[in-house]
């Protein structure tokens, strides 16, 4: 059952890593607003329920360091890749020609570290440390993107 979890957990990470890649490559061709730019980490803030369920508890130091991880490491060079242009009304998102690099190789380091801890703890908190992970290189990242934005839309 053990190596099922893994096998179900990798390849949908894989599969989650390959959507959003897909749509960030096409929302640059798009205007941009606020709500596009918030709604990412208020939607994925509803996975922070799978802790109602006992077998994906960690402690609480285990989840403040995911998260300190997520937004130092993890969020810095997508904060870095990301900007917007102003065209008229409307505001496009920019980014850098190294971002898709960036977003693979932050997806790589990413799988290693998850088969690295998946061998200390179980399946279920090892998603669950990764998710926290994940909501802090996306949190900090969306923020710091609106705060660009409103920079820009204020000039």
């Amino acid at each position: 059952m053990g190596s099922n979890l893994q096998a179900i957990s990798l390849f949908g990470t894989l599969g989650m890593a390959l959507l959003v890649l897909a749509i960030r490559m096409k929302a640059s061709k798009r205007p941009v607003n606020a709500m596009k730019i918030l709604m990412p980490p208020i939607g994925m803030s509803t996975g922070f329920l799978m802790f109602v369920a006992p077998m994906t508890r960690i402690p609480v130091t285990w989840g403040l360091l995911a998260f300190a991880v997520g937004a130092v490491v993890f969020a810095y060079p997508l904060i870095r890749s990301s900007g917007f242009t102003k065209q008229g009304d409307h505001v496009y998102l920019h980014r850098s020609k190294a971002f898709l690099f960036i977003l693979i190789i932050l997806l790589a380091i990413r799988m290693l570290l998850h088969g690295y801890v998946e061998e200390f703890i179980s399946v279920y908190q090892t998603a669950s440390v990764f998710f926290i992970l994940a909501f802090g290189m996306l949190l900090p990242w969306r923020v710091a993107m609106y705060v660009q934005y409103r920079k820009l839309m204020n000039s």
